[in-house]
């Protein structure tokens, strides 16, 4: 027996004794022969990563207003297995269809999603409506959630917020065109967006560790850094009053008038920088897939091509006065021209009889401008102009898709009808703005830009970018006498309702026919315009409008464009402080408000008061430093010049400091004395242009100087009843083609893209 115990004693320790050795053989090969294969495995299995996402660079206007920004949002996901597993799959097709408004059929297909092998995928993100959210949609969804979790008792019902981020644009539609925007998977489309993409974006980093089991990070081990490169901020030209002035004006028009398009720019003539630049219809980037019409996402100021109509005839008008050929007193006969292979003639059928040059320039008369372009210039030289006012090439805006144009004529007659703006010539409304800036600011042609600085917040380096001068086209003589020919065409001729009271304008309308399906040009489809700048002596603002198609048939651009151009220029010369620069007398007749009647923004808090003054582009000044208005000087309802300043009194008068009361008249200055509790001592009469303080004792005492109004009307003047100074015989605008017996090779049309987006054909009709 004792034998027997020995023998399996010695059994069983033999056997432990070769496992064991086998084992210590395992674990030499494992942790010393291949320590490095197995290491490496297991390194896997602790290695994790997380993404660490750049934001993308901002967007501001000039002023440092913020027109795109990256912002906090949210995306849904679902695990349709857990879903399942509590039977919960119907209550969340049916609340995520109320809450985010994805259809119930596409909810269902998510809730459904199966893997390969038939077995319920366990994460789901809710593509499109449930991506990237806006925090009040996440919000109900966590509401949702918490029922779920308390009606199953489970912490776990297969819903999950992930944190994410956006493109956000705080002023919804505004300059849309301009900016584009990025799409929920991150894909920049259009405008500033999209060119600026790679700049914006910045670059994605990443973080790699180590962790154990419950996902936390290993002390000692290896941790690999990659940083996110935030993206670069750009800070463009554009001013976000002018921006408003220039969609409010061009929005108003479209509702009235109903063409298929308007399109408005604003630039600083002397810089060529946008200051605003706008097309309705438009869209907002933040809900872009909103917008059905795809119409509404095209950029027209540097897409649309046009026959500019008689706003080109400001390119013929330069060039002969640069070449000493138009003296504005010479005479001819109106009405009608011949040229080889066609009959030109003026918008008034028989014309005005014989009338001068400067006189032909007031009425629009094309046969004026065929005479100068094609008789006085020659083709040769008239086209090289055209081409050195920038016409034919892209202008180099900061804009994806820019048009080219086309200056292409061969014919006599496609010569003489474009020196009109009709025919074979095609252009854009930036190249317009472009060229009129050339001849407002003393005859140089500037690149048009709408980024002033890229600011990297890496290297906390700024580049700033200088304006830019093609080339000189027209001397500064030759500038200021256009301006003063074309200051003509507004005071008394076909651009009377571009009058500004105070300021001297310069400017020219269009109504162009448009070119009907390869027919020759239409009898009632027309591209009305305006272009022009002020104040004369000065230009601060350039303003180009383009209305396609108004569904007025009398409509011209004097009638339909220039009101427009007026309501822009008036508010933002103010907005820049542009004060005005003539007499009251020298502006009789102009025929517009010469007044405004002032709102009630007693008891408004101030930021409310702010936007109603900006509304009505009204000089105002805020008098302490309250958060509500107390009063207002002048009193609501008051009728006042549209230059005189109103006060807005936020303070108890004990805690004022006295404001400047530059143009105020007597009434308001006495007003505001007796508010302040403070004693006046004037000076004249009229209206204040200096004020000193002064104590005595321990009274202040101010003293004030008057002198009569300049540029300050003393009464409102009756509205001009007159239209638009364009001939009443026709209904129309003023410079129709009127060609009759074209040659035969002028016809056929032309459109670039192939869509139909306004443009006109440039061809004569057969």
């Amino acid at each position: 027996m004792t034998k027997r115990i020995k023998l399996r004693t010695l059994l069983v320790g033999g056997v432990i004794t070769l496992l064991f050795l086998v084992l210590i053989i395992r674990v030499y090969f494992v942790q010393v022969a291949h320590a490095d294969f197995w290491l490496g495995k297991a390194r896997e299995v602790w290695a994790t990563s997380e993404p660490l996402k750049a934001v993308r660079g901002t967007i501001t206007d000039r002023d440092g207003n913020i027109l795109a920004m990256d912002a906090p949002a949210y995306t849904v996901s679902i695990n349709p297995n857990v879903l399942h597993k509590l039977n919960i799959a119907d209550k969340v097709v049916e609340r995520f269809h109320a809450i985010i408004g994805k259809s119930v059929e596409g909810l269902r297909n998510d809730v459904n999603a199966k893997r390969d092998n038939g077995e319920y995928v366990i994460n789901r993100e809710i593509h499109n409506e449930g991506w990237k959210m806006e925090k009040e949609l996440a919000d109900q969804i966590r509401e949702f959630r918490d029922e779920l979790r308390e009606q199953t008792g489970q912490k776990d019902v297969g819903i999950t917020l992930l944190d994410d981020q956006k493109r956000y644009y705080p002023k919804q539609n505004m300059a849309s065109h301009l900016l584009g925007y990025v799409q929920k998977n991150d894909s920049a489309v259009y405008g500033i967006e999209s060119l600026y993409d790679e700049a914006l974006r910045g670059q994605d980093g990443y973080i790699k560790y180590e962790k154990d089991g419950k996902r936390v990070q290993l002390a000692d081990g290896e941790v690999e850094y990659k940083p996110a490169v935030d993206g670069k901020n750009l800070r463009l030209t554009i001013n976000t009053e002018i921006q408003y002035y220039v969609e409010e004006a061009i929005k108003e028009s479209y509702q009235k008038y109903q063409p298929k398009s308007i399109t408005a720019i604003a630039a600083d003539p002397n810089t060529m920088e946008i200051l605003g630049m706008a097309s309705y219809p438009n869209f907002n980037p933040n809900i872009y897939w909103e917008t059905k019409d795809q119409a509404a996402f095209y950029n027209h100021p540097v897409k649309q091509l046009i026959e500019p109509g008689s706003t080109f005839k400001i390119v013929t008008l330069a060039a002969a006065v640069q070449e000493g050929l138009f003296n504005p007193d010479d005479t001819y006969v109106s009405g009608s021209i011949k040229v080889p292979g066609a009959t030109l003639r003026d918008v008034k059928r028989g014309g005005w009889g014989t009338i001068s040059y400067l006189q032909g320039l007031k009425y629009s008369s094309n046969v004026a401008f065929v005479k100068l372009g094609y008789e006085k210039l020659g083709a040769e030289k008239f086209k090289n102009y055209i081409t050195n006012f920038g016409f034919g090439e892209k202008t180099g805006i900061e804009q994806p898709g820019e048009l080219k144009g086309r200056i292409d004529f061969n014919w006599p007659s496609e010569v003489a009808t474009a020196t009109y703006g009709q025919g074979k010539v095609q252009v854009t409304p930036i190249q317009q703005v472009a060229a009129v800036a050339a001849v407002a600011n003393g005859g140089r042609l500037m690149e048009p830009h709408l980024v002033k600085q890229i600011e990297d917040p890496v290297t906390k380096t700024t580049q700033v970018i200088q304006p830019k001068v093609v080339r000189q086209v027209i001397s500064e003589e030759t500038s200021k006498k256009v301006g003063e020919y074309l200051e003509q065409v507004v005071s008394d001729g076909t651009g009377r309702n571009a009058q500004i009271e105070g300021y001297r304008i310069a400017g020219k309308t269009g109504t162009a026919q448009k070119v009907s399906g390869g027919k020759g040009y239409s009898e009632n489809k027309f591209i009305v315009s305006f272009i022009g700048y002020a104040p004369v002596e000065n230009p601060k603002i350039v303003v180009y409008v383009v209305v396609d198609e108004p569904n007025d048939p009398n409509a011209g651009g004097g009638k339909v464009a220039a009101p427009v151009f007026q309501s822009i220029v008036e508010k933002s010369l103010r907005h820049l402080g542009v004060m005005p620069s003539v007499q009251p007398d020298q502006q009789e007749g102009q025929g517009r408000r010469k007044s405004v009647t002032l709102p009630n923004v007693v008891s408004m808090k101030l930021t409310q008061a702010t936007n109603e003054m900006q509304k009505r582009a009204l000089n105002f000044e805020i008098v302490g430093k309250g958060k509500t208005v107390l009063q207002q000087i002048p009193k609501a309802g008051t009728t006042v010049p549209g230059t005189q300043r109103i006060y807005l009194i936020t303070e108890e008068r004990k805690q004022m400091a006295i404001p400047d009361m530059h143009k105020l008249p007597l009434r308001d200055v006495l007003e505001v004395c007796s508010l302040l509790d403070v004693r006046c001592v004037t000076e004249g009469e009229g209206f204040v242009v200096s004020q000193v303080q002064e104590t005595q004792g321990k009274e202040t005492v101010l003293k004030l100087k008057l002198e009569p109004p300049e540029g300050i009307p003393e009464k409102e003047q009756p509205e001009d009843n007159q239209q638009d100074g364009e001939s009443a015989n026709t209904g129309h605008g003023d410079d129709p083609a009127n060609v009759e017996n074209a040659d035969p090779q002028n016809s056929g049309t032309n459109k670039p893209d192939g869509h139909d987006h306004g443009e006109t054909a440039g061809e004569l009709p057969g």
